[in-house]
């Protein structure tokens, strides 16, 4: 008997006391979702699961596609086979290195397996020893690391590599937000970060056309369909805010440009967050970032949400930091493509840096604000990733 598997782990699932078989469930559910359309199983013994009856030539696509799903821990590309030590060793044997430094690790759950994970440490190391006179033992900092997993059922896995997986919680175990994803780099990473702690995102996207052109709203569904990788699927919401723009352009201090383009934002993403049940709004704003970004900015651009809170994950991130997060996951190469988004229409040359609340309201009055939001619903565009 021997078969190629996947060993999937999870993070933070263990510490979830009564309730960690229902966010065990919504892992292995996202786990199938991504490995939709390819032949596979998977089991789930205690504390991790197995992929099996795979297309072996397929390996590399389907560790890509778990390694993405939020609450993967590590994987591991391995071979299962008779709990046996003979059949152990012959593994181990394959895989080894020819020369270097190693160590055997062994995790035994049959505990009616003759040996302990001390002694069968010790038996392979040594036979591996005997038949490869140029490896030697270092159990501190070993160049490669052999893995021995005796399960339950008569079986053991035989692995040498661990993979770093997304990390975080599985999503949907964290409730539901609505993004606002632009086309710049921090928004993209902001809902990356939030769906990480488990939250089920829909995003909204704001566009000027005819001032902004079809190519900056391609570059948001590209955006989009990257971040569906890491979240299981995407619902995108695109609303068109010209009308707006020329309105506050024509009726309102200049300098207020973006700080009343920003509060109608916040307004329909509310509004859009009540209808498809999503229970707060999440936005890329760094504070200090930009002019809007200030406590003030974000104060006054808040002030017009009064049902939900508003989820900021960037907010103490440097954009250094943010540059390499994108990267990471990425989003950068899209996100730095040059097309102009919405924010940038009209955009004044010395926009406000601490506006007045009481200032802003009383501009504001010049608009017909309920108007404006039902003009822009009408035209709303709904697209599924």
């Amino acid at each position: 008997m021997q078969e190629k598997v996947i060993i999937v782990r999870y993070c933070e699932i263990h510490l979830k006391g009564k309730n960690r078989g229902y966010f065990e469930q919504v892992f292995m559910n996202n786990l199938e979702k991504a490995l939709a359309g390819i032949r596979h199983e998977i089991r789930r013994p205690s504390g991790r699961y197995i992929v099996e009856n795979f297309d072996a030539e397929r390996t590399e696509e389907i560790v890509e596609k778990l390694g993405k799903v939020f609450g993967t821990h590590t994987l591991s590309v391995g071979t299962k086979v008779a709990a046996d030590i003979e059949a152990i060793f012959a593994e181990i044997l394959r895989i080894a290195p020819s020369s270097g430094t190693f160590k055997v690790e062994t995790n035994r759950a049959d505990k009616h397996f003759p040996l302990n994970s001390v002694e069968l440490n010790a038996e392979i190391g040594g036979r591996l020893l005997e038949k490869n006179p140029e490896l030697k033992v270092d159990v501190r900092a070993p160049a490669c690391v052999l893995h021995i997993d005796i399960r339950e059922n008569g079986t053991a896995f035989v692995f040498r590599d661990v993979i770093k997986g997304a990390g975080g919680m599985p999503v949907g175990t964290a409730g539901k937000g609505m993004l606002l994803l632009s086309g710049g780099i921090d928004s993209p990473v902001a809902g990356y970060m939030i769906a990480k702690r488990g939250m089920r995102l829909e995003c909204v996207h704001f566009h000027s056309y005819p001032y902004t052109n079809m190519q900056a709203r391609e570059k948001v569904e590209d955006l989009a369909r990257i971040l569906a990788e890491y979240t299981g699927g995407l619902t995108l919401h695109v609303v068109s805010v010209t009308h707006i723009q020329e309105e506050i352009h024509k009726k309102c201090p200049e300098e207020m440009m973006v700080t009343l383009l920003r509060r109608f934002m916040m307004r329909i993403a509310e509004r859009l967050s009540l209808q498809t049940g999503a229970q707060c709004i999440v936005t890329g704003e760094s504070l200090g970032q930009v002019a809007s970004q200030t406590i003030e900015g974000m104060t006054s651009s808040g002030d017009v949400v009064k049902t939900m809170p508003i989820l900021r994950p960037l907010v103490g991130f440097d954009k250094t930091e943010i540059i390499a997060k994108a990267r990471e996951i990425g989003t950068y190469e899209t996100s730095v493509l040059p097309y102009e988004d919405c924010c940038t229409v009209f955009l004044p040359k010395h926009p406000l840096i601490k506006p007045k609340l009481d200032k802003v309201a009383a501009a504001e009055r010049a608009l017909d604000v309920d108007g404006l939001v039902e003009e822009a619903f009408a035209g709303l565009e709904t697209l599924t990733f």
